[in-house]
Order: C-alpha cells, then structure tokens, then sequence
C-alpha cells in the first residue's frame, strides 16, 4: 500500500537535494533559486540514466552482446533487455494498459540485433518520459516510490555494465574524455 507522507517526504528530497546528475550537469552554471517542478526532476533523471544506457547499447560491441560478466549473470543483450521490459512493466502498473513489452527477460530470440535491442531500450525510455509528462505533478507525485525505483534499477544495471566494459578493458562512454 502506498505511503502519501513517504511520497511527499521522497519529493521533498528529491526537489531540495536534486539527483547527482543533475547538480553535475549544472557545475560552473548560475543555479536557478527556482526549484524543478516534480515531473522536471523526474523526468531530467529518467531520462539521464535511460540515455547513458542507450547511449553504452549503441556503444557495446555487437559481437560481444552475448557477454557475460560471471555465467550466473545475464549476458549484455538480455541486461538491456531487462531493463527495457522492467519499464514497460512500471508504465503498464501506472496505466493499467499493455503497452511494450512488460516481460521481465524478453527472450533475445525477439531481439536478435543490436539495432532492435537499442530501438526497444529507447522506446521504453521515451516512452516512460511522455507517461510522466502526461501525468504531470499530480500524476508523478501520485507515483513517485515507483518512479525513483525504476530509475533506480536502471542505475543498477547500468552499474553492472560499466563492469562489463571494465573487465573487456573498455572505457564506459560516460567516463571518455570529453572533447
């Protein structure tokens, strides 16, 4: 059952503190007194972890979509995948429809290249940012455990790709000298 002080207490946080990224993003920028409204902060952290992803799927060797950092773990592919599928579930509890693929492990079968796990994987994130514009403040404050816990299990796995790229002796996209 949902707490709607909790809600209220987690949007406190997440308005007076901002996500990480964000602050990181605006270092040696004039800070805005004006806080970000809830779908703003929602949103520009979503769609922040949901890009690096994208963004490390484009990336990721094709033939090393099948990588696995231990056996008992998912390959590359099926993380991206996963993640994919985890939002699409959340929109479709948040709806009440059937939108995406919700499946936990779509099975690669459904996504053999690179190009259709990247497509699937970006959807889900666009699709997941018009699901929290259209809702607006009310609608994301409504939701918000369920929002910051997405995103956190996306931030989850992309923690676990980063250490796919470190053990291929890659350089994750996000740590590369920026030009």
């Amino acid at each position: 059952m949902r707490n709607p002080a909790r809600s209220m207490l987690l949007l406190a946080v997440l308005i007076l503190f901002g996500f990480p990224r964000m602050t990181h993003a605006q270092e040696g920028a004039a800070q805005s007194k004006t806080p970000p409204t809830p779908v703003k902060a929602v949103v520009d952290n979503w769609n922040d972890v949901g890009k690096r992803l994208i963004t490390m799927a484009e990336d990721w060797p094709e033939d090393k979509y099948s990588y696995k950092l231990t056996p008992q773990v998912r390959s590359v592919q099926q993380v991206f995948l996963h993640i994919a599928g985890a939002n699409y579930d959340m929109i479709n509890r948040l709806t009440g429809t059937k939108a995406g693929d919700a499946r936990n492990d779509p099975p690669i079968g459904e996504y053999k290249t690179k190009a259709e796990v990247v497509a699937f994987l970006r959807k889900s994130v666009a699709d997941g940012t018009a699901l929290a514009e259209k809702e607006g403040d009310a609608g994301v404050i409504k939701q918000l455990e369920d929002w910051i816990g997405y995103t956190e299990h996306m931030g989850e796995h992309y923690g676990l790709i980063v250490a796919c790229y470190r053990a291929n002796g890659l350089v994750p996209p996000e740590s590369r000298p920026k030009k």
